[in-house]
């Protein structure tokens, strides 16, 4: 009989890149197990690039919301999907109430919110033994008496057709190097580089004959159209002007990408890119690029981290003292 595992995954682009890792782990243990993935929706495009996922389900609720009865009825209506197993990546008590009503025999996540009873096997978290989220995230496929198993990166798939399609629509020259930026951050300030120290590597690189995309949602379209007025236009400015799977593909196209802690930036560290990971309030222990292209920026201040959305000393040292020039050397456009 196959195994069939339901994942209920977690609500962030970044962290859904990370959950890849626990799929592949999944699928090394038994390579005939069917994953489906529940999650929010605007997740799916990534999970669409994920080989090892068979279905990708869009949760119904609205964010933040507790649902009780859609849960409850989401439930039921997973009951006739047989599944043997599920994986609960949230540590909420509203994200294992409709595995539980699905009647799935073996439910798996850590304890979270006192959640005894809706889970069968409850896992306790070590922070020490397992500090990164893609640790623990792992650690759930397996037994509790097992060792963590070698992680495997995320690697995300590009869709070869869409991007020469993306390459016409767009009439983007392959020839030239592209460098993309990836200037948002949606928690907060505290971890977004300056507007100002992108535009100036995005005008040495340009100088240098560069071509320069800029990445993002909707929420970010007032700092990339901040950097590329900075740069007089010159900027290739793509953010909130793709969907998020184009978003995969036009980043497969860049030599280097350089991104603040966010989900771009374990999509880029996913796409096996040159990659400057910038870090300011977040802590790169916990959630590091996944890849060994990745060259991590984080000075590690005494206030650091601090996981705050807004610089509680009004300084921005933990960024601010990154230097645009100490980014150009590490990129090959040092002065």
């Amino acid at each position: 009989m196959q195994n069939k595992t339901l994942i209920i995954g977690p609500s962030w682009v970044g962290d859904m890149v990370l959950a890849q890792s626990l799929f592949k782990v999944l699928k090394q243990q038994d390579a005939e197990m069917q994953i489906d993935v529940a999650a929010p929706a605007w997740t799916l495009p990534i999970l669409k690039r994920m080989p090892e996922v068979d279905q990708a389900i869009a949760l119904p609720f609205s964010h933040g919301k507790f649902s009780l009865w859609q849960r409850i009825q989401l439930g039921r209506a997973w009951r006739s999907q047989g599944y043997t197993q599920a994986i609960l990546l949230p540590n909420s008590w509203k994200s294992a109430i409709a595995p539980f009503f699905a009647g799935i025999k073996v439910r798996t996540g850590f304890r979270g919110e006192m959640r005894y009873g809706l889970l069968n096997d409850i896992r306790r978290l070590d922070k020490h033994a397992l500090p990164r989220t893609v640790d623990r995230f792992v650690s759930l496929a397996m037994q509790p008496s097992q060792d963590s198993a070698q992680i495997p990166n995320p690697s995300l798939q590009v869709d070869q057709a869409n991007v020469q399609k993306l390459v016409r629509t767009w009439k983007i020259d392959t020839q030239n190097k592209i460098l993309g930026l990836c200037p948002g951050a949606e928690y907060g300030e505290a971890k977004r580089w300056p507007a100002q120290y992108y535009a100036d590597v995005a005008r040495k690189a340009i100088q240098a004959g560069w071509q320069v995309f800029l990445f993002g949602s909707t929420k970010d379209q007032a700092v990339t159209q901040m950097i590329n007025s900075l740069t007089a236009n010159a900027c290739r400015d793509f953010a909130g002007k793709t969907s998020l799977g184009d978003a995969v593909d036009l980043m497969s196209l860049c030599d280097t990408l350089i991104s603040n802690d966010s989900g771009l930036m374990h999509i880029a560290a996913a796409l096996d890119k040159k990659l400057i990971a910038i870090y300011g309030s977040s802590d790169p222990h916990h959630t590091p690029p996944m890849s060994s292209k990745a060259v991590i920026e984080y000075l590690g201040l005494e206030c650091s981290p601090c996981f705050e959305r807004t610089c509680k000393l009004g300084h921005l040292n933990c960024l601010k003292h990154i230097t645009p020039d100490h980014v150009m050397q590490k990129i090959g456009l040092a002065k």
